[in-house]
């Protein structure tokens, strides 16, 4: 590629949306496969630092039952599972809590190495119990947004773990599920999830723009299903509480977060609230 079309893409499609978002506030949940190995974790770190760079203020609310359940068996503990929510007993809790400080802490780090600051935002996502079957997994009732409001003036990117308290007790929650309720809470303009698929498919074609109508149905006939059910269900609440975008994009494929936000055809499936 040389100049001429570099300058072009950066004059004609990239700066509207630069203008469009300085300032704004853009919700990214980061997990699974897109933190699978270093050159993924880089290029993520590498989109977000881009994105606090040009002047966009974006919070992260990263994952980890991978390594959630690595470290469960290496400890000689059976992850068990009932509807995809992990069941957490005190020295389940007492695992996660030590991963996700790791994760968080080396989300942290990486920033730092494209020379931005982020840090961890505690206790902001207060939660009553799921079931009692579920053991210490949280069900959001309120997020504390001037926790994270406080982090952002400081000059610094939130780093959030899906962890929520109820009377001291630490609480699992839904990592898609936190990041909408802090898109919503935060009036963010955007919710990006990260998977590891291009977005929904139907008959081997992505789907770019999916109404929420239309969402709802290939749930009930099972175009979308496992894992990508709470992902886009907590699109099409982000969407219907008053988040202006929800994006599902594949965060394996390298730079995707930049090409879903600063391209006029992005990438991914966006959720919208009808079908135009």
């Amino acid at each position: 590629m040389n100049y001429k079309t570099k300058a072009k893409i950066l004059i004609d499609e990239a700066l509207p949306y630069l203008q469009k978002f300085k300032n704004k506030i853009m919700v990214i949940k980061y997990g699974g496969n897109a933190m699978i190995n270093n050159e993924l974790k880089n290029s993520v770190m590498k989109d977000i630092a881009f994105l606090k760079t040009v002047g966009i203020k974006p919070v992260v609310i990263h994952g980890g039952g991978q390594e959630i359940t690595k470290e469960m068996e290496k400890l000689g503990t059976k992850p068990i599972f009932i509807n995809g929510l992990r069941v957490t007993n005190k020295s389940a809790i007492k695992i996660i809590k030590k991963v996700f400080a790791n994760i968080n802490t080396e989300i942290q780090n990486n920033l730092k190495k494209h020379h931005v600051l982020a840090k961890c935002v505690y206790n902001c996502m207060c939660v009553i119990q799921k079931n009692k079957e579920l053991g210490f997994v949280g069900e959001i009732k309120s997020v504390n947004t001037k926790k994270i409001m406080h982090v952002l003036a400081e000059d610094k990117i939130p780093v959030i773990s899906p962890l929520g308290t109820m009377n001291g007790q630490i609480y699992n929650i839904n990592a898609d599920i936190a990041a909408m309720k802090i898109a919503v809470g935060l009036h963010a303009v955007k919710l990006t999830i990260l998977t590891n698929v291009d977005g929904v498919i139907e008959a081997g074609k992505l789907i770019s723009h999916l109404s929420i109508k239309d969402a709802r149905i290939h749930i009930s006939n099972g175009v979308i299903t496992s894992g990508m059910i709470p992902k886009v269900e907590a699109c099409i609440e982000a969407v219907q509480l008053g988040c202006q975008k929800a994006h599902l994009i594949n965060g394996t494929v390298p730079h995707s977060l930049l090409f879903e936000i600063f391209t006029e055809k992005g990438i991914g499936t966006e959720v919208v609230t009808n079908g135009n």
